[in-house]
């Protein structure tokens, strides 16, 4: 139920003490709304989540990706659970973690930088994004205690630099600007190999969404937590893509993933049979 401006705090509607932040003024005046510090760690669901997510720089911008799933979703027949959102037109947010927690990062984040271009009159910079970011992630410190911290990244094209950034955090809410790729979730220790080798300066968008496809689908097979298989081109699933660049933020089309993840599958077998020949 929405509150009325006569349930907020009078000192806070005073000009003198109202702040920019969105997640200061609930965890004030309706702290019941702000995403739990503490929750069950017996379900075994929240523990075992199987989410990659990883973003690589390109010529005109940067590409975000995602497998599809969770621990779950899998048992329920879901695949669709979405974890990487435009913020604007402007900003892509992705986030690793169990996905109730994962969403609401999202739609706090989404709020907060609302927020603070309303209150401030003018678009926020990707610096000023990461930085309000960084705050959100530092206030899950309890659940980061309890193994459940969730690890965005941030990406986006900066119109004051005229290039795609990316931004990864750690659990305190540390931040790092990658300068070519980064990758947070269960399965990046694995994916980050591949983006290592794949990755080249001057990359297009298309190669940089083949090599997601690719650094994703080795992450599905060797991480133990994934709940899929990777691309799935008989049953149509697919990485979910999304791309920034100076025209703004889009869903890369279900069709054009397709093409390049077979693509990816039939390199990728090309090259078992050649290894098998070898040897």
């Amino acid at each position: 139920m929405p509150l009325s401006l006569s349930n907020l705090d009078k000192n806070y509607l005073m000009s003198g003490t109202t702040t920019d932040s969105f997640a200061v003024l609930l965890r004030r005046v309706a702290p019941e709304l702000l995403p739990p510090t503490t929750v069950d760690t017996s379900v075994p669901e929240l523990l075992r989540h199987g989410r990659t997510i990883l973003a690589i720089r390109y010529s005109g911008g940067v590409v975000v990706a995602a497998d599809l799933g969770s621990a779950l979703a899998k048992r329920l027949g879901q695949t669709d659970i979405d974890r990487i959102l435009g913020t604007d037109d402007r900003c892509v947010i992705g986030v690793a973690g169990a996905a109730g927690l994962a969403g609401e990062m999202i739609r706090l984040f989404q709020a907060e930088v609302d927020h603070l271009e309303k209150i401030q009159g003018q678009r926020i910079s990707m610096d000023g994004r990461a930085v309000r970011l960084s705050s959100l992630v530092r206030s899950n410190g309890t659940m980061m205690a309890q193994g459940l911290a969730v690890t965005p990244l941030l990406a986006g094209w900066d119109d004051l630099a005229h290039r795609g950034r990316i931004f990864s955090y750690d659990g305190t809410g540390g931040r790092t600007e990658e300068h070519s790729h980064a990758c947070v979730g269960s399965g990046a220790l694995f994916a980050s190999g591949v983006l290592n080798e794949g990755f080249r300066a001057g990359m297009d968008r298309d190669e940089s969404v083949t090599l997601a496809i690719r650094a994703l689908g080795t992450a599905i097979s060797d991480d133990t937590t994934s709940s899929v298989s990777g691309p799935d081109l008989s049953r149509g699933l697919y990485p979910a893509v999304t791309y920034a660049d100076s025209h703004g933020v889009t869903r890369f089309p279900t069709e054009e993933v397709a093409v390049l993840a077979k693509q990816v599958v039939d390199q990728i077998a090309a090259e078992s049979d050649r290894e098998e020949a070898r040897s």
